[in-house]
């Protein structure tokens, strides 16, 4: 296992989404990572039932803010040793794969998660 400390920049796996961020604390079990950019959109639907439509509750799952600052544990931590992309790049480019992917698949799942993201874009890209 990899350690690593304060400032490393990583990529580390929260949820569904995967992002790249700062390292500014070090805990017994977590990293504390200030999210720098998103690689990977999370999933929208419920965790504990992926890709099913007929949940209690169809959660919409935002990315992580920039800056926004999370717990993730230490096997979630990986290197990161490219170039920091732009985070609103990164977000929109995490966007547009999701919705490839999805788009390819014609189950309930796919269209109220193409729901939730048109909502979302809004929400990303729309602000002043």
């Amino acid at each position: 296992m990899s350690t690593f400390e304060k400032g490393s920049i990583v990529k580390g796996f929260y949820k569904t989404g995967v992002y790249i961020g700062e390292i500014t604390d070090c805990r017994p079990q977590h990293y504390l990572v200030k999210i720098k950019a998103v690689l990977t959109h999370p999933a929208q639907g419920d965790l504990h039932h992926p890709k099913q439509a007929d949940v209690p509750f169809f959660h919409e799952r935002r990315a992580l803010a920039f800056g926004e600052q999370t717990n993730i544990p230490h096997h979630m931590v990986k290197a990161y040793d490219c170039e920091v992309p732009d985070y609103n790049e990164s977000l929109r480019e995490a966007v547009a794969q999701l919705r490839a992917k999805l788009a390819g698949d014609d189950s309930q799942w796919a269209k109220r998660s193409l729901n939730n993201l048109d909502v979302l874009e809004k929400e990303y890209f729309t602000r002043p």
